[in-house]
């Protein structure tokens, strides 16, 4: 029996892991707008780098389970760091050369460490301690993947959104030498980042390699994933995580043309408590100095602050209320906030969105422990299928990227500014499927 102690120090090892792949989730989410702009793509074209990040989540999440019943949870986590690792380095000649395939394929190795990381990270935590518990552990080491989000956003908004993008037609009026000196800035603002990534990946794969944590997993059945099929709580759950990530990834992929289209730039630079957040958020940076889309970013990280804040009291909260009913509250919460967001306009639409983000904060930790409840030794195998469903947040973004483009013009071809409102208020039907899974007798 491993001592409590060491389940402490198992427990406080992973949050390092939960806060690197929130960290690197979010970054992705940044590059989003700036691709955009490189590659003068449509929004459903830009959201194909999405698609490719979390589409290896379906590709990877049951060969990663089948994986960990071999090598074990700890030698699990050391593969998919260093897989991590050298996909954050595949960054560096995509970069170089600007070929969006290069970038697709660098998320694609990207997401499936991640995959790794997920299946063997999420079932640990639940099994280090009372299963009772599970809910509210698993929401505070998420508190941490939170952190990650939260921090994400600033060194998008300084590294990957400070500059302006010149379209092709500007480009094409530089002469060579301003054109390499352009390309090489360029491929610098995106190089930076993710090579200091890399370095710290590669040696958090070390230190996982050296550190001793108690070896939990479980023989699973042969015919588990069968066994699986017949538990209707964890097929539900599946669809819930199926759900949460489509609508989190979307909203947190197009937030900046969001409030572009809301038009809130002028009102955050002429008002001197938005502009002073703004600098704030841009740890001091003068927003004059900046592009439009660095300011507007630096409101993301309100987004991700909040999913963080969230997790902490959600924690708290599940002492005094049943995760399920708390998990119902806030998908009624989320509905109301996003419905506010679209029906009306300015600063009032951008905080009402941004609120979504407090909201999200519990629904992945407490859907995914709720799935898993009474599993045992299906665990494995169970974590396995949960985080294939995280494809969601290649689907779902990809609709709303297609709504967005259906409704973002008029018959002339001219911009209607309303496209995104109209996409996310489908995002309604994720929350209200979520609020329902809370609402279940078997989650009380």
């Amino acid at each position: 029996m491993e001592s409590k102690n060491n389940y402490k120090s198992a427990f406080a090892f992973l949050t390092t892991l939960f806060f690197m792949w929130g960290f690197i989730t979010v970054l992705v989410d940044a590059l989003v707008p700036r691709l955009k702009d490189v590659f003068e793509l449509s929004y459903g074209q830009s959201i194909m780098v999405q698609f490719a990040f979390f589409g290896a989540f379906f590709c990877f999440a049951i060969p990663s389970s089948i994986l960990l019943e071999k090598i074990g949870y700890q030698r699990g986590i050391v593969l998919g760091l260093s897989i991590m690792g050298i996909a954050c380095l595949l960054f560096y000649p995509a970069a170089s050369i600007r070929e969006f395939w290069i970038f697709i394929t660098a998320f694609f190795t990207l997401a499936a460490g991640i995959t790794l990381l997920q299946v063997a990270a999420n079932p640990y935590v639940t099994l280090l301690g009372d299963e009772k518990t599970a809910s509210s552990r698993l929401n505070l080491s998420q508190a941490f993947n939170s952190f990650g989000t939260l921090i994400a956003p600033i060194v998008g908004a300084l590294f990957l959104l400070s500059d302006s993008v010149l379209d092709g037609a500007s480009i094409e009026k530089l002469n060579e030498a301003a054109r390499v000196d352009y390309y090489a800035s360029e491929a610098l603002s995106v190089q930076q980042p993710f090579l200091i990534i890399a370095i710290v990946l590669f040696g958090l794969a070390a230190v996982f390699g050296f550190k001793k944590l108690p070896s939990l997993i479980k023989q699973a059945p042969k015919d588990g994933y069968a066994q699986l099929f017949k538990h209707k709580k964890f097929l539900l759950g599946v669809l819930g995580i199926f759900m949460y990530v489509g609508a989190e990834v979307s909203i947190g992929s197009f937030l900046v043309n969001y409030f572009q289209e809301l038009q809130v730039i002028d009102t955050i630079k002429n008002s001197d408590f938005l502009s002073g957040l703004s600098s704030f958020l841009l740890i001091g940076k003068d927003i004059t100095e900046v592009d439009a889309k660095a300011i507007l970013g630096s409101f993301v990280t309100l987004y991700w602050g909040g999913a963080m804040l969230g997790r902490f009291l959600g924690a708290f909260l599940m002492k005094f209320i049943s995760s399920g009913r708390l998990l119902m509250i806030f998908g009624l919460l989320a509905i109301t906030m996003i419905i506010l967001s679209v029906s009306t306009a300015g600063t009032t639409a951008m905080f009402a969105i941004l609120a979504v983000g407090l909201f999200n904060s519990i629904m992945f930790p407490t859907i995914f422990s709720l799935a898993l409840d009474g599993l045992d030794n299906l665990k494995a195998q169970a974590s396995g299928l949960l985080v294939m469903a995280i494809v969601g947040g290649a689907f779902i973004p990809k609709i709303i990227g297609t709504i967005a483009d259906a409704f973002g013009t008029d018959e002339s071809g001219m911009s209607t500014g309303k496209g995104l409102s109209i996409a996310f208020l489908c995002l309604v039907l994720c929350y209200g499927y979520i609020a329902f899974f809370g609402s279940t007798k078997r989650n009380v």
